[in-house]
């Protein structure tokens, strides 16, 4: 065996003469041990809530993307519909049309953005499991019907989910030009049942109701235009694959977005919080780490008559500060070791049961949101060995002096 770490081994399970070096040793070992195991349930929660809100998004937005370069709408094509649609990977494209409108039921009004969106997008959207009350239908009986968010049905009172009163859609008539005497004549409108309510998160509950494609284009007065082409892919993998290809069908009128892309400046941000967050609690460890400096030095005080033997053996000092730096990296390692056992335990307990709880309630997640990523734990354990190394280095560089040793 090595013989700084069989020295160094000795001293770490060997009994000290006083007990205050014992104890600084604990403190040492508990430190690096809290620190570490915090890096990893910060960094897993991170990983939860990042999920979760990928998970959110992904039941509105789609693997890929198409839309205007420029304007809010673009012409479509069947046939580049079509060409997209036989495309390998590819599961379905939907036609999709946006735009803002006021929505009047009974004696309240609010603002929303209408989507009308066609039979694909109707049969294939995940808001199927996401209702609040009623179905998504957008046709019952031959007639087109609306889905709304459960905030704005809360704005518009639909409390009953009944739906007995119709959903009035004013617009602004294209081309038309306000009169003063009567404004009303420069609005569209269009009346239209409500078959459901449903509920995802905030942002997107306040702001879409869906009705049927052919409804929307009746309102807005258009034929054969769309905001967005959604495209289902496979796998999520698949749409990096297929991005080049469906921007070559489509042109440089339009403009093909992964589901990144749609929403970059929210996933830039998720991933800058979690950088600091992380950074923030690695400087803590770091301090924690540094108790064995402390460790370190009340120990080569007690050990001043080893190493005063060693070196009248011939010993280099080389050979006593590679034992304290073993000395150091074995309780760092120590602390380490258990510190990823406790973090990793507590982040699959709550993964998988969820035992902390989210305060008030929510129509989402009762627990905060946890996932257990291994490349965050390799993360850890490289950053918590090399703070180790280091804190070690500078105790043994630092401590072994003639001035402690009181050898010249």
């Amino acid at each position: 065996m090595n013989l700084p770490l069989f020295i160094s081994l000795r001293y770490l399970f060997a009994k000290k003469s006083h007990n205050v070096v014992n104890l600084v040793s604990y403190i040492s070992l508990t430190g690096v041990t809290l620190g570490t195991a915090a890096l990893i349930v910060v960094m897993s929660v991170f990983n939860g809530f990042e999920q979760l809100t990928a998970s959110l998004y992904g039941t509105f937005d789609p693997p890929l993307k198409v839309v205007p370069s420029e304007g809010k709408t673009f012409a479509v094509d069947s046939l580049q519909i079509l060409e997209i649609a036989r495309l390998p990977g590819v599961q379905s494209v939907a036609v999709t049309l946006e735009e803002n409108v006021l929505i009047k039921y009974n004696d309240r009004q609010a603002l929303a953005t209408m989507k009308g969106v066609d039979s694909v997008y109707e049969r294939l959207t995940p808001l199927h499991d996401a209702m609040f009350g009623g179905t998504f239908a957008l046709h019952y009986e031959g007639q087109p019907t609306a889905v709304a968010g459960y905030d704005i049905s809360a704005k518009l009172g639909m409390f009953s989910l009944r739906f007995e009163e119709p959903m009035l859609f004013y617009v602004p008539r294209r081309g038309a030009k306000v009169s003063i005497a009567n404004p009303g004549e420069a609005l569209d409108v269009m009346p239209v049942y409500p078959a459901g309510i449903f509920a995802v998160e905030q942002s997107f509950d306040s702001k879409y109701v869906f009705v049927p494609l052919d409804f929307a284009e009746q309102l807005l007065d258009y034929s054969n235009r769309a905001s967005a082409l959604e495209i289902i892919t496979d796998s999520p993998s698949a749409a990096e694959t297929l991005k080049p290809k469906v921007q070559r069908i489509t042109g440089n009128e339009t403009m093909v977005k992964t589901r990144y892309e749609q929403n970059a400046a929210l996933y830039r941000m998720m991933k800058s919080e979690k950088a600091a967050i992380y950074l923030i609690v690695l400087f803590v460890t770091v301090i924690l780490s540094f108790n064995v400096l402390s460790s370190l030095l009340l120990l080569i005080i007690e050990k001043k008559k080893d190493l005063a033997t060693l070196r009248s053996l011939g010993a280099p000092a080389k050979l006593s500060r590679r034992i304290f730096v073993a000395e150091g990296m074995l309780i760092s390692l120590s602390g380490m070791l258990a510190g990823v056992l406790l973090g990793t335990a507590l982040s699959l307990l709550q993964q998988h049961f969820g035992l902390v709880k989210l305060p008030g309630g929510s129509f989402i997640i009762d627990a905060y949101p946890v996932q257990v990523q291994w490349t965050d734990v390799l993360i850890v354990i490289l950053s918590v060995s090399l703070i180790g190394y280091l804190a070690s280095r500078i105790a043994a560089s630092r401590v072994l002096s003639s001035e402690i040793l009181g050898i010249e």
